[in-house]
């Protein structure tokens, strides 16, 4: 028998205008609408675009204990985290594999939100509950109970300029990963950030495309209204909906990792990722003690994982059946992920986007594919690899970064005016 999927909020609105549907995490979510995902990429690049992430799951943790257990069970340090900021890391099990990647949200010292993927709710309130043991914690899993969804690209702050009260005040002093207000009076109190109608949201200045932007939480009731306004303030700037299709290949050209795809069942080691671990300086060990760290420390034979550039903008499927082949023609892993970053392409021998400074004004972007392999040995950057699929094979080279002069981290003042 099929299981039916689950929808968000936004559902209705997605098959009004047309979106073409599928299953992500047990969610019939929008991939592509009828503008396509090119031009939906390039929205995000040029201008701005919006994304329902509904289907994400948030996790409350609340207790005089709720940072003792979660600085336990994730693999940041959260110890510096201050107040009205956010920060990305990992839960593992005792194996050092990840279970989901996620973002800790700091209300007070006693009070925290965690956001996790699509499906991810209960399993990791579940770790959590888990591992709590006589800790003074309540956890709250409030997957399907919450809006979200995000405004990426330059514009977003001026667009977001007509739709909440004080917007000044608002984004006055947001640095990156960073937020304003919370979504849910009754849970937590008034809210500092409100729409012009009185809705109170919490306004994340964070994102999963590698540009300028914002997540935004709500109360699930009042999102197809705020998506509604959005568009509308948006069209002059020439907003675009964007489904996952573009989600997908911005966040791969942001070198961000897809969990249970790009991480996943094996340990969380040896990847663009290392930040999210809280290694000393000579990497030798760890500033605190978290679950799955003495896995990690005693980690030997480990799989490493790569970020690529391919030839052109051609892409090979992912997975078992597309083989990573060095110069001597032996298989040293496989593909996890492979997309086309529509936003970038060579120039004097350097990848360049669409937001880097002093191109030719006749230059064309292209696009280029690009993504992670895992492979079974060490590599540098520049090192030349075929990816060989069931269809085709490219020329793909390990690369530090993908997508260069990213937005996301610049000041906000560059934005809103």
């Amino acid at each position: 028998m099929s299981t039916r999927l689950k929808t968000t909020p936004l559902y209705d609105w997605h098959k009004a205008a047309g979106a073409n549907l599928a299953d992500f995490g047990g969610f019939d979510m929008p991939l592509w609408y009828e503008t396509g995902v090119k031009n939906e990429h390039l929205a995000v690049l040029k201008s701005a675009g919006i994304f329902d992430t509904s289907h994400m799951a948030c996790i409350n943790v609340n207790g005089k204990d709720s940072f003792d257990l979660i600085n336990y069970c994730f693999t940041r340090n959260i110890d510096t985290l201050k107040k009205g900021h956010c920060v990305y890391g990992a839960f593992l099990n005792t194996k050092g594999h990840c279970i989901d990647d996620a973002i800790v949200y700091k209300f007070s010292d006693y009070f925290f939100m965690i956001c996790v993927n699509a499906g991810m709710g209960a399993a990791i309130t579940r770790h959590l509950e888990i591992n709590k043991a006589n800790l003074d914690v309540s956890i709250e899993d409030l997957s399907e109970k919450t809006g979200k969804m995000d405004i990426q690209g330059k514009n977003s702050a001026r667009i977001l300029f007509s739709i909440l009260q004080n917007p000044e005040a608002i984004f006055n002093q947001m640095p990156y990963f960073s937020f304003k207000g919370n979504f849910n009076e009754s849970i937590l109190g008034e809210s500092e950030a409100k729409l012009m109608d009185g809705t109170p949201v919490l306004l994340s200045r964070s994102g999963y495309t590698g540009e300028f932007g914002f997540e935004i939480f709500l109360n699930p009731k009042y999102i197809a209204k705020l998506w509604k306004d959005i568009l509308s303030a948006g069209k002059d700037y020439g907003i675009s909906a964007c489904g996952l299709g573009a989600r997908d290949s911005l966040r791969v050209g942001a070198c961000l990792p897809l969990s249970h795809q790009d991480i996943g069942s094996w340990k969380f080691l040896n990847h663009p990722w290392e930040f999210a671990l809280p290694f000393t300086d000579d990497k030798a060990s760890f500033t605190k003690d978290f679950l799955g760290a003495e896995s990690l420390l005693s980690s030997k034979d480990d799989p490493f994982i790569y970020p690529f550039v391919g030839d052109s903008l051609r892409k090979v499927s992912a997975g078992e059946n597309t083989h990573v082949i060095d110069e001597t023609n032996n298989v040293i892993g496989k593909v996890l992920t492979c997309a086309t970053d529509m936003g970038i392409t060579r120039y004097k021998g350097d990848i360049v986007s669409i937001n880097s400074k002093n191109l030719p004004q006749d230059l064309k972007i292209k696009g280029i594919s690009c993504g992670f392999v895992m492979v079974t040995k060490k590599l540098e950057p520049a090192r030349i690899l075929t990816l060989k699929g069931q269809k085709r094979k490219i020329t793909a080279t390990i690369v530090a970064d993908i997508r260069p002069d990213r937005t996301a981290r610049k000041k906000i003042n560059n934005f809103n005016t």
